[in-house]
């Protein structure tokens, strides 16, 4: 497993997850965004254009860690590895958008994620921070708010024999942005800019951690009716495309009972 540390930031920090394949919702990410940047991965995913979002990080200065889609595209998978059952609507729906993202990205790109981090850390206001995708134990782990704690506190088992005691987590995958704390530690999902976090709202959420160190979630809008159209000359009208306008995901299946609507 790969760590990369960045050292101590001085400054903001703004952390987002999942641009999913939305070129759009990532420009209006950079044009907001304010001193360090680091992306908790999966940059391809339900919408159209995941060359576009991997050519404008690729010349950016974003920190990035593999999520379970690069792993996939890296290892030339067939499916997002996200390790849905079998026949559930997240399963059917995911077999059509990875189809259409593995036909698209090419070699170059694939060898590229391969090298990816699978850890981040640095320190800010002598708070140590650790940045992963879903959990340590499994890329694609699903953490909730409502999940229970000794699902957390297995994970911090794991990523402190990688890592030391950390103070702060921050992870993504889930694509609902949540805090909690679990035995001392700052359990932060920093949530994912490229699809609505499923609360009938078209903005996005993404981290901004100020020069101070505080945390506070932030919403993203974006031109919405662009990334729709870019799914749709894709073909991938398969139900997300419609979540990006309604923010009601059709795939609730994923969630625990709490968080459906």
């Amino acid at each position: 497993m790969r760590i990369d540390d960045l050292g101590e930031l001085n400054g903001e920090v703004t952390v987002f997850g999942g641009p999913y394949s939305n070129i759009q919702a990532l420009v209006a990410l950079m044009a907001t965004a304010r001193g360090t940047l680091i992306c908790t991965g999966d940059l391809v995913a339900y919408c159209g254009s995941p060359n576009a979002v991997i050519e404008r990080i690729q010349e950016s200065d974003v920190h990035l860690l593999a999520g379970n889609c690069e792993k996939q595209l890296a290892a030339n998978a067939l499916d997002c590895g996200c390790g849905f059952e079998d026949g559930t609507t997240c399963d059917l729906l995911s077999s059509a958008w990875y189809a259409y993202a593995n036909a698209q990205v090419g070699a170059d790109a694939r060898a590229w994620m391969a090298r990816l981090p699978d850890v981040l850390t640095f320190t800010q206001m002598g708070r140590k921070t650790a940045l992963l995708h879903g959990g340590i134990t499994d890329v694609a782990l699903f953490l909730w708010s409502v999940s229970p704690e000794q699902h957390f506190l297995e994970e911090l088992d794991a990523l402190n024999i990688l890592c030391g005691d950390v103070d702060v987590v921050i992870a993504g995958h889930s694509g609902i942005a949540f805090e909690r704390e679990i035995a001392g530690v700052r359990w932060i999902n920093a949530g994912v800019i490229g699809m609505p976090p499923h609360d009938g709202t078209a903005r996005t959420e993404f981290l901004r951690i100020s020069d101070i160190g505080e945390y506070r979630f932030e919403r993203l809008s974006y031109d919405v009716d662009s990334a729709v159209k870019d799914m749709q000359d894709a073909g991938l009208t398969q139900g997300y495309h419609r979540a990006l306008s309604s923010g009601v995901w059709p795939s609730e299946d994923v969630l625990p009972q709490a968080l459906r609507r």
